[in-house]
This record gives C-alpha cells, sequence and structure tokens, in this order.
C-alpha cells in the first residue's frame, strides 16, 4: 500500500495560489504562452479544473533555479 504522501494530488486553484507569487489572470496568461503547467479537468466535460502537484513543484523549482543564476 502507498503511503498517502506518494500518490499523486491534483490541486485546486485556491491551494495551488498559496504556493505561486502570481495571480489567477497572471497563470492563465503564462499558460497560454507554454511556461506553466497545463491545469486538467478533474470530470470529462465537467469546467473544474486541477493542477498535479507535482509539476507546481517542478514549476517553482524551475523558477529558483533561475533566480540563482542571476548575478546580484
Amino acid at each position: 500500500m502507498q503511503d498517502i504522501n506518494e500518490i499523486p494530488r491534483l490541486l485546486r486553484w485556491s491551494e495551488v495560489s498559496k504556493i505561486i507569487p502570481f495571480s489567477r489572470s497572471y497563470v492563465y496568461d503564462l499558460i497560454r504562452q507554454g511556461r506553466f503547467p497545463k491545469g486538467h479537468k478533474l470530470i470529462k466535460g465537467g469546467q473544474a479544473v486541477g493542477w498535479w502537484d507535482h509539476e507546481i513543484r517542478a514549476f517553482m523549482n524551475e523558477q529558483l533555479d533561475d533566480s540563482e543564476d542571476v548575478v546580484t
């Protein structure tokens, strides 16, 4: 049996917004540009969207790596 922390999780916007420092409109703009993970429909034909936890974490780690390259 898998540990509950090992099971892939879909995050709703309220959870994503606690992790990332961007507004919802900016995130959707980044998605259109292909620079942010796309959301996934929770139910086929439904409107609710979620983001995979591991994709959001990878995005944030990438941002951290990019910020370390900046010379201050």
